[in-house]
């Protein structure tokens, strides 16, 4: 048969959505194809948005504006629809002066000449009178994916953190459709629907999407297998031990009827879940109820004394136990 190489097609294009078609491929790879795409549409395409604002005069989100009919907490919601492009640079500040009564928007916005705000008629808010004297700034940062306030905490005082979307794909879906025609019943094609801000089109999505996932992939065809018998001879008894630990009990141990208790309520039965939490020191136990340090110290001692943990464990688990 011969050999059809697949090709992309724009079926529909409108202001920040296009429908592709991606064909003919052989049966099994839309879906393989279509989902790494979409994976990598939602969570790895870069963008920038606002990630904090600075307002004179006030401290926390939970204020009110001085002369205007929005609160602070939602000029940040007005502010976190902002999209914006950053040319060549990871961050910008971006300033406003509120001196007089009127409506303001993201076109009111002093910008550096590398900054390009793709929505200016995004509503800010509303000064209702002259006497308002607000300064405004934000700060723009370039980011992948989504990026809580909470990331945040540690800045100046009077600038607040604002939830920061960078990507800017939307949505994204697709369909796998069977060729049903003579020597192409044994092809497919995938269809994928991209939805953006606006701060990028949707081929170009597409297109940065597929060289990640070409990136990632490249080394695989480059790196060098590592030898069988190397890896044995390195790793193989390690992995023996590992896995013989999830064959021990908790009730083999010699724990107290206190500890013992304590780990089965947690649902931990083996010595290999406790090498586990162990790796972690002492924090690998905080999220157990009547587990404290007194009980951590027991557990490393009783471990110690069967000889399940090396002597650097040893030493630094002890520390952790007294530090508790």
């Amino acid at each position: 048969m011969e050999k059809i190489l697949p090709k992309v097609e724009c079926l529909v294009e409108a202001r920040n959505y296009a429908k592709f078609s991606i064909g003919y491929l052989e049966r099994g790879f839309g879906t393989t194809i279509g989902n790494a795409l979409r994976r990598v549409l939602l969570s790895s395409i870069p963008g920038a948005a606002v990630t904090s604002i600075r307002v004179s005069g006030i401290y926390h989100e939970f204020a009110p504006l001085p002369h205007c009919k929005e609160t602070m907490l939602e000029l940040i919601l007005n502010v976190k629809k902002i999209r914006l492009k950053l040319h060549g640079e990871d961050s910008a500040k971006l300033r406003m002066l509120v001196t007089r009564a009127g409506e303001f928007t993201a076109g009111d916005l002093e910008c550096p000449p590398y900054v390009e705000i793709v929505n200016p008629e995004q509503y800010l808010l509303t000064a209702d009178s002259d006497e308002v004297d607000l300064e405004i700034e934000m700060t723009v940062q370039r980011g992948k994916g989504y990026s809580p306030a909470e990331e945040r905490k540690r800045l100046p005082v009077g600038e607040i953190a604002v939830d920061a979307i960078f990507n800017p794909v939307r949505r994204v879906s697709f369909e796998v459709q069977s060729a049903q025609a003579g020597h192409l019943s044994k092809l497919e094609r995938l269809i994928m629907e991209i939805w953006t801000d606006g701060t990028i089109s949707p081929e170009e999505a597409l297109k940065t999407a597929a060289g990640i996932l070409v990136q990632h992939f490249a080394f695989l065809t480059e790196a060098e297998a590592i030898p069988k018998a190397r890896v044995e001879e390195k790793v193989k008894a390690e992995e023996i031990e590992a896995l013989q630990l999830y064959k021990i009990g908790i009730d083999e141990i010699g724990l107290s009827t206190r500890v013992y208790n304590a780990l089965r309520r947690a649902g931990i039965f083996t010595l290999g879940e406790i090498m586990e939490r162990l790796s972690q020191g002492s924090k690998g136990f905080e999220d157990i109820r009547n587990f404290g340090p007194k009980a951590y110290e027991e557990l490393v001692k009783t471990l110690e004394e069967r000889g399940f943990l090396k002597e650097t464990l040893q030493v630094g688990s002890k520390d952790e136990a007294q530090s508790s």
